[in-house]
């Protein structure tokens, strides 16, 4: 993939002009790609970039070129366009802590980041918030997108990883641990060969592997999804008919009224939401609805953005901005 892609979102200065010149920085950090955005108060994306994480160099350049780019978006609305960033939001898979990110094995060093402290260091006196993607997604599906009004309800998230946000009463759940939704850790089939984990079989680069030696030769995850090729059909259902028997039970213990399936694979959404929706259907006593989210590729992205508007109005006397580590109420 090219190294970075600009995308400036309609019309910048209608967009801007229709709240307040204020806009707030997004960051979205994944195995394989890192998305970076601008967003106005009321959530719309002005502008957005994006960056391969080239997860073999380690975490710090990841960062370190995220956070470069980030300044040169900001840098370039004030400029433009008078604006004033009031916020920045960063997400990544795992549980982020404010010392570490735990959880995360994708990027050789990702563990031993302080995203908040390396934002703040690049953004002085400028809030900072931070968050797992998954949750920021489900924050950005209810406060915009089609988990609206819902307050019972299961994100999921489908990509490069699997995981999973919960929402109670209107809330994402963080967990004792801030480890609730780490669904890909979830045991494929303790009884079989193969995969251990749920990543492992549905995470987009597993599922590719796995794609490619049923084929004989290199597939891509799309590829995957999209070839009528019995052997490398027979692989992916057995994938999504995995994640489709994990729903249900997850859909049993949580009651859910809603599931909204988000990430990557969601690109795919015709060819994995009727066999998902057939096992909740078939085995959930009071099966939930089902549906690809409205920001099926850049949810948490707009979630970064959510929680960083958030930040902004509700920056502590001391100066720390508050965390989506905590359960997020939204509406």
């Amino acid at each position: 993939m090219r190294e970075s892609v600009r995308q400036e979102i309609g019309n910048l200065s209608e967009l801007i002009g229709r709240s307040q010149p204020h806009f707030v920085l997004a960051i979205d950090f994944g195995g394989t790609k890192i998305a970076v955005g601008c967003a106005t108060l009321g959530g719309d994306l002005l502008v957005q970039r994006r960056l391969s994480t080239s997860a073999t160099r380690g975490a710090t350049q990841a960062v370190g070129r995220a956070l470069a780019a980030g300044r040169a978006l900001s840098r370039d609305l004030v400029d433009r366009y008078d604006g004033q960033l009031i916020g920045v939001g960063l997400v990544s898979p795992g549980v982020v802590l404010a010392d570490q990110i735990l959880l995360a094995p994708n990027v050789p060093g990702w563990e031993r980041l302080s995203l908040r402290q390396l934002a703040a260091e690049q953004f002085p006196g400028i809030p900072v918030a931070t968050c797992n993607d998954a949750r920021a997604a489900a924050v950005a599906e209810l406060r915009w997108g089609h988990l609206q009004g819902i307050r019972s309800g299961l994100y999921v998230n489908v990509g490069t990883g699997v995981s999973a946000a919960v929402v109670i009463d209107g809330r994402v759940l963080a967990g004792s641990h801030q480890a609730a939704g780490e669904i890909g850790y979830a045991r494929a089939d303790p009884a079989a060969d193969g995969p251990g984990y749920l990543e492992q079989l549905l995470g987009g680069r597993w599922l590719a592997r796995r794609a490619s030696l049923a084929a004989g030769r290199r597939l891509s995850v799309a590829d995957a999804l999209s070839t009528s090729e019995p052997v490398v059909r027979e692989v992916v259902d057995k994938a999504i008919d995995t994640l489709g028997h994990h729903l249900a039970n997850f859909s049993i213990l949580l009651d859910p009224e809603r599931i909204v399936m988000g990430g990557g694979l969601m690109n795919a959404a015709e060819r994995i939401l009727p066999r998902l929706r057939h096992w909740l259907l078939e085995v959930v006593p009071f099966p939930p609805e089902l549906m690809a989210g409205a920001f099926v590729t850049d949810a948490a992205l707009r979630g970064a953005a959510s929680i960083a508007i958030d930040a902004a109005a509700e920056q502590p006397s001391d100066g720390r901005a508050p965390s989506c580590a905590a359960p997020e109420r939204v509406g």
